[in-house]
């Protein structure tokens, strides 16, 4: 193998170690950041929540003067932690 190979090959190791090590750190802390600002809501069937509509696109008109939520809806089944069924029809 030639020297300036071998030369190359190590600086390409180094490179993807130091990246690998970087990303693992990136990672850590987002979880850690996560973890310290995340409570883990408290939904019961039968509550009332709001539905949000704020990411919906097809609202017509200044998003600005929309309401954030449509309105008050009845918790119908849970599905897992942070996830809730609602009953849309009044």
């Amino acid at each position: 193998m030639h020297p300036a190979a071998a030369s190359s090959k190590g600086m390409v190791d180094k490179t993807r170690k130091h990246a690998a090590r970087c990303m693992d750190d990136s990672f850590s802390y987002a979880k850690d950041k996560w973890d310290k600002s995340h409570a883990t809501p408290d939904f019961k069937v039968g509550d009332l929540g709001l539905v949000s509509i704020t990411n919906f696109n097809n609202i017509k008109g200044c998003k600005n003067l929309k309401y954030s939520f449509e309105r008050t809806f009845v918790n119908k089944a849970l599905h897992g932690e942070n996830a809730v069924e609602v009953e849309l029809s009044e």
